[in-house]
């Protein structure tokens, strides 16, 4: 049992959540706690617990569940926000980092959470100025390893929330792409799937410290993902 890798995942229900399920799928090195507010369809063949319960309640089943690491997809859109700054923020920063401190308090020791490229504190932009300022408190919650993903734009099959703008990008960026070299490389495409894996080599790992991952990093872990379960 010591040889199993115990993962609390909160955001089960989106893009990256989901594909952290199907990536477990099969693997018994692993065992995910999925924690939701509400109940979802997990894909076939998925083995994992799954509790429902609101927010304020999670610290609780991480305080049970005691797992060894929390994955974080936990993140809303500027349309399903209303378009609202604080609504953005009560999703983005409030519950991701009320939850990464519920965790530290239950004894989680290791935390992965999905932001995103540009993230800055500074930023004028509104969503990079959030993911910003949530990275920097973050880093204060107390875990002794904090890995931070910085994809570029996520691709892949969502549940729900089409987006129009999104959906044009997603049909452009396989060209687009080639032309981001060098220091725009981070700004590539990069599939939910590939972040997924990434992100549960990545809650594996034990060496203390912060660490910042942009799409090439994260690339590499999920090769890594993929590898140890050939």
């Amino acid at each position: 049992m010591s040889d199993i890798l115990r993962i609390g995942l909160v955001g089960a229900t989106g893009l990256v959540g989901r594909e952290v399920i199907k990536a477990c799928i099969g693997n018994d090195g692993v065992r995910l706690v999925g924690i939701a507010r509400r109940e979802t369809a997990l894909p076939a063949g998925a083995r994992m617990e799954m509790f429902i319960a609101e927010p304020g309640k999670w610290g609780e089943v991480l305080e049970a569940v005691k797992p060894d690491a929390l994955i974080c997809a936990l993140g809303t859109t500027w349309k399903q926000a209303g378009k609202d700054e604080d609504a953005f923020r009560a999703v983005d920063q409030h519950l991701v980092l009320d939850t990464a401190r519920a965790a530290v308090a239950a004894g989680v020791k290791r935390m992965v959470t999905v932001s995103s490229v540009n993230a800055d504190a500074n930023a004028k932009l509104f969503y990079s100025r959030v993911k910003g300022e949530t990275e920097q408190q973050l880093s204060k919650a107390g875990f002794k390893r904090l890995d931070i993903l910085q994809p570029g734009l996520l691709t892949g099959s969502r549940e729900s929330d089409a987006r129009l703008g999104e959906g044009l990008a997603k049909i452009i960026s396989p060209i687009s792409d080639l032309m981001l070299h060098g220091g725009l490389r981070k700004f590539r495409s990069i599939e939910g799937r590939t972040v997924a894996q990434g992100a549960l080599a990545l809650a594996g790992r034990k060496a203390a410290g912060r660490f910042t991952h942009d799409n090439d990093m994260i690339r590499r872990a999920a090769r890594e993902w993929t590898k140890s379960k050939a």
